[in-house]
């Protein structure tokens, strides 16, 4: 009889064991996320440009002698009309001379023919010179007019050779190294330079500067179109910026503009040639240099901005994880290109109001339950704070 109340008890015993063993359900995974919407941002493309100078000028022998002196220090500053070389100025001297001496010989002859024809003219009245001896006085005098013209021509261009003779800047910027040394003959005449002059140096003005590059044609027809249905409005050509990165990966402090873009793809590369002036006031850039950079072409309508580690890849492409307001995760495609700063820029596959989970990634899968909270961007001082504590725990 005492058996049954023990073996009744083993048997609530077993129950009330078997109960306490399954685990209550754990909670929803916890997320971070952040509520996008339709904004407008800054339409910017990365290109390489390469620099080149503003103006850039020839300096060149325009007649012909032995060069005497540089007048200029190389790779210096020179203002428009400095002197920077002389050429031995005695031919050209001479010459001047002579064509002053035979200006001078035909202006007396033609003053005194002149007189002789004044005369001439006032006996013709009495008869004591014929009305052909008159005319011929008149022709002299004109023919001596027109040698007196001629020579002074010859004057003039004598005295020009002569200033050639100082060879002076085109423009103001810095001056090159020389290319012919002192004691060489320059010149038209010389037999390795033809008819264009011997190069003596080049002057270049390098404030402000230019910036040359392209762009795809098929990416700017793609912006144009976009443009016409609204989605993208592009800046007018004076109103586009040109940021530089330096070869470092710094910013350069100032910002250019373009000034020109052609209306011909060029057959070669498939693109089409832009053109920016940047202010170089302190000489930092040179031409010829290669540059990285940032042009702003205007705004981009309507897209989202999502941090960028939010958007995840597969095979299928760019997706985002989306929390409803029962908790529970989706997944959305995503068309996200370009980036702004630490953000992806989305054009489409979001509406405004979803939330897009930002943390938490990896215990938040499609169809299941989270539990989402507003997340919030770490401030720049903050990172760079624990960025440089780490090396401290370390130690």
């Amino acid at each position: 009889m005492k058996a049954i109340p023990l073996l009744c008890l083993g048997v609530f015993a077993l129950v009330g064991c078997s109960g306490q063993s399954q685990p209550p359900a754990p909670p929803p995974p916890a997320v971070d996320v952040v509520t996008v919407q339709p904004q407008s941002v800054a339409l910017t493309r990365p290109l390489v440009g390469r620099l080149s100078a503003y103006l850039s000028s020839n300096v060149t022998a325009r007649v012909s002698g032995v060069l005497i002196r540089r007048d200029y220090k190389e790779g210096g500053k020179v203002k428009a009309g400095q002197v920077l070389f002389e050429i031995d100025p005695t031919y050209y001297q001479a010459q001047l001379d002579n064509d002053l001496g035979v200006l001078g010989e035909d202006n007396a002859t033609y003053l005194n023919d002149r007189i002789n024809a004044e005369r001439y003219r006032k006996l013709l009245p009495a008869g004591s010179v014929s009305q052909q001896t008159v005319d011929n006085a008149d022709a002299t005098v004109r023919v001596d007019a027109a040698k007196v013209k001629a020579d002074e021509a010859l004057v003039a261009s004598a005295r020009i050779n002569l200033g050639y003779t100082k060879v002076t800047s085109p423009i103001s910027g810095i001056a090159g190294q020389q290319q012919v040394t002192v004691g060489a003959v320059v010149g038209n005449g010389t037999a390795d330079v033809g008819s264009s002059g011997t190069l003596l140096t080049t002057v270049n003005q390098i404030d402000p500067l230019y910036v040359n590059f392209t762009m795809s044609s098929a990416d700017l027809l793609t912006l144009r179109e976009s443009a016409s249905r609204g989605t993208v409005a592009l800046s007018q050509q004076d109103k586009v910026s040109v940021q530089i990165v330096l070869p470092d990966g710094t910013k350069y402090g100032q910002a250019g503009t373009l000034d020109f873009a052609d209306v011909a793809v060029n057959p070669t590369t498939g693109a089409v040639n832009l053109r920016a002036t940047l202010p170089n006031a302190q000489g930092e850039l040179l031409p010829g240099m290669y540059v990285n950079l940032s042009v702003d072409l205007g705004e981009e309508n309507n897209v989202f901005l999502v941090p960028q580690q939010a958007i995840q890849r597969d095979t299928v492409g760019a997706f985002a994880l989306v929390v409803d307001p029962s908790g529970k995760v989706a997944r959305k495609d995503v068309t996200a290109t370009d980036n702004s700063g630490n953000n992806w820029i989305v054009t489409s596959g979001l509406t405004g109001g979803d939330r897009v989970i930002v943390t938490g990634l990896q215990g938040a899968h499609e169809g299941g339950q989270v539990k989402a909270s507003q997340w919030k961007a770490p401030a720049a001082g903050s990172l760079q704070r624990a960025s440089a504590a780490v090396p401290g725990n370390l130690q």
